[in-house]
């Protein structure tokens, strides 16, 4: 009875408390928060069927879509956790491609196009790319790991992968040992109990780095040095403009933060609050293509660099890539590089 109650209890407080984050209106705004609401009612779904009490799971057509919207919840998490660490996230490329892959297999498999499909060893499939989702994870939070500038969001980089690649190889050694179907009510709730507690830790992640960091991405002309706020050190306020404004250090497509920490010749701790808290920006990259950007919009409406190809722009302005040239160009200016130069062509 105590665990028929429990199971009832996280069940139902989980998915409201998850809805009521994403959807309410006086709910607090997580900045990843268009990646949240499909989450939130992702997991939902998926608390609504995760019990081996056939008499507590939410039967009739409400039961099957919530079976349904559950099958999505790895792309979903995938996403959202890319977007909590990354603002300017968006599903692109082979990103993408897996994740319409996950979604189509897993209608599939839940029965959507007809029971017949259903159940045909898909599982492993999704297993197989439940696992390109973690490693890929892993691989972005731990490769730009350097380079965030929130201090609590940088540490919690290496604990979402550790968590996640435990969760995955916990889930594995089960379905592998004890079979698809095991699933006692007591791991029932534990499992559940687990996945609101990762996602609730990460939604206050959120929440907290949203104030520092929000103008950085919107601003699309670099700030002003001089005028970054009288509680800024003179000394390393003129380093910092002797980088940017005399030697352009950011047109080097090669600098890391680290190298930039030793140029300007100050603690890595008053470097990272200098740039989030004093010039707005949650990330190392984004601080640099702020200037990067505004040297290739220079060039793109100079004259006597009309016959420039993209690519040498793109490089001449710091940009390792033409792809990465592109993103950072919409994001900031919110046209494409050949948009903007087509634009001032006819002037």
């Amino acid at each position: 009875m105590v665990l028929h109650d429990l199971d009832v209890i996280v069940r139902v407080a989980g998915a409201t408390l998850l809805l009521w984050a994403a959807l309410a209106p006086g709910a607090p705004r997580a900045a990843a928060r268009p990646y949240f609401i499909p989450l939130a009612l992702c997991i939902a779904g998926f608390l609504a069927g995760n019990s081996p009490d056939q008499d507590l799971r939410l039967s009739g057509t409400a039961g099957r879509i919530g079976v349904i919207v559950a099958g999505y919840a790895a792309v979903a998490l995938w996403w959202w956790c890319l977007a909590v660490f990354d603002r300017r996230f968006r599903p692109r490329g082979l990103v993408a491609g897996v994740g319409i892959a996950w979604i189509c297999i897993a209608s599939v498999d839940r029965g959507l196009l007809g029971p017949e499909l259903a159940g045909r060893g898909l599982s492993w499939a999704l297993i197989g790319l439940g696992s390109f989702m973690i490693a890929h994870l892993s691989w972005h939070l731990l490769h730009d790991r350097r380079d965030d500038l929130i201090e609590r969001r940088r540490d919690a980089r290496a604990w979402v992968v550790a968590l996640l690649a435990s969760q995955l190889a916990a889930d594995l050694a089960v379905d592998v040992l004890l079979g698809f179907d095991w699933q006692p009510q007591w791991f029932s709730i534990l499992q559940n109990l687990i996945f609101l507690a990762f996602t609730g830790w990460l939604l206050s992640l959120d929440l907290r780095g949203e104030s520092t960091t929000r103008a950085g991405f919107r601003r699309t002309d670099p700030p002003a040095l001089a005028g970054s706020g009288n509680d800024v050190d003179p000394e390393l306020l003129r380093r910092l403009t002797d980088l940017i404004e005399v030697r352009r250090i950011h047109l080097d497509p090669t600098l890391t933060f680290d190298r930039f920490v030793a140029e300007i010749g100050a603690p890595e701790r008053t470097v990272r609050r200098l740039i989030n808290r004093q010039l707005g920006h949650d990330h190392f990259r984004s601080f640099l293509n702020v200037y990067r950007v505004a040297e290739a919009k220079r060039r793109l409406t100079d004259p006597e660099h009309r016959n420039d190809k993209l690519i040498a722009i793109a490089l001449d302005s710091g940009f390792a890539s033409l792809a990465s040239f592109n993103r950072a160009f919409r994001t900031i200016e919110g046209c494409s590089p050949s948009g903007l130069r087509a634009g001032s062509s006819d002037f």
